[in-house]
């Protein structure tokens, strides 16, 4: 018998630096690209959310492509929880 296949881990990382535009993703992949985009974020201090269900569909997004319309609320969801973080953070400085 055999041990039940573990799904690979995925990780897409997403700018938005311009944000009359909808996010794009700017890396993407699994394995040992996605350890490296998730070491990457954490030595720049920044957040990352686990949400397998979105990495799975922000993947099928093509790169330096913005993300389609029916992905926005979830993104939206994401960033307003990073930007809540990021307001908490501040305001522990003070």
């Amino acid at each position: 018998m055999t041990a039940p296949a573990q799904p690979r881990q995925g990780a897409v990382a997403l700018s938005h630096a311009d944000t009359a535009k909808a996010p794009v993703v700017v890396a993407k992949g699994y394995g040992v690209t996605a350890e490296s985009i998730l070491r990457q974020a954490r030595e720049n201090g920044v957040y990352v959310h686990a949400s397998p269900d979105l990495v799975r569909l922000l993947m099928q997004v093509d790169l330096d492509r913005q993300i389609p319309p029916q992905l926005y609320l979830a993104v939206a969801e994401v960033m307003a929880w990073i930007h809540g973080i990021e307001n908490d953070r501040g305001h522990a400085a003070d």
